[in-house]
């Protein structure tokens, strides 16, 4: 078998037999890879801890016939443990690991690119210097963007024309007067502008965003990111919770000063 080292973010774990575990991990140079830990629901193991969700880590492995051996590994940085104790960014960072597992479907695969945007956005989450809902929708964007599937914003999806008036997923993004097929949605002007901003790194611009704007792009991005991804991001369902509760606070607080 031969070895080789990597450094990666822990995305899922699953069970297997009575002791062990599956690690899917997105690494920097190989890409998507799914190890054996062996031993590490036990007690006593020494690297359990090490190898749950969230957690960027130093690996090394032994090449197998369908799964890898985890034989060491080293935490480089525990972003769970800054997320776990606040909701919304733990929701919003759960979405960030299954949009990077499905976006990455072939495993050894190398996907950089998609690797440094995950660590980016968990170092971010992880920072709170921003909402995490934003954090989010910066990190969908532009992973969509590194896919390939970055939605017009600017131009007219299907003819390039400037002047755009709606939203269309099936067509790719915005798209002016003429080309707005049945159903596409009519987002404000400041929405559009935010998800530019978001999709730029422009954070002053997001930043100081309006919440009614910045909750009508959560919903454009997630359903253009599901759309292409041909399925639901299950995740999803505990951020859009917490984006209805929390349009739900300011209501109350705008009712009630």
């Amino acid at each position: 078998m031969s070895l080789y080292r990597d450094e990666g973010v822990v995305l899922r774990t699953q069970k297997l037999g009575e002791a062990d575990r599956i690690i899917t991990v997105l690494t920097k140079r190989t890409g998507k890879v799914r190890g054996v830990a062996k031993g590490v629901r036990k007690t006593m193991s020494r690297f359990g801890a090490r190898l749950e969700p969230f957690t960027h880590v130093d690996l090394q492995l032994h090449e197998g016939r369908s799964l890898d051996v985890i034989t060491q590994v080293e935490t480089l940085r525990p972003y769970g443990e800054a997320l776990v104790s606040d909701y919304p960014r733990y929701t919003a960072g759960t979405a960030m690991l299954e949009t990077a597992d499905r976006l990455t479907v072939g495993e050894k695969e190398p996907a950089l690119r998609q690797f440094l945007l995950l660590v980016g956005g968990l170092r971010t989450l992880a920072e709170g210097t921003h909402e995490a809902r934003l954090v989010l929708d910066a990190y969908f964007l532009r992973s969509l963007a590194v896919a390939g599937y970055a939605p017009a914003l600017a131009e007219c999806a299907r003819c390039g024309a400037e002047a755009v008036r709606a939203f269309s997923i099936v067509s790719g993004g915005v798209v002016c007067g003429a080309c707005r097929p049945a159903g596409a949605a009519v987002p404000a002007a400041e929405t559009i502008a935010l998800m530019i901003a978001l999709l730029r790194g422009d954070w002053e611009a997001a930043d100081a965003s309006e919440p009614r704007n910045r909750t009508e792009c959560s919903g454009l991005v997630a359903a253009y990111l599901q759309w292409h991804l041909e399925h639901g991001i299950r995740s999803l369902r505990h951020v859009e919770r917490e984006v209805e509760r929390e349009t739900e606070r300011e209501a109350g607080a705008a009712r009630h000063p």
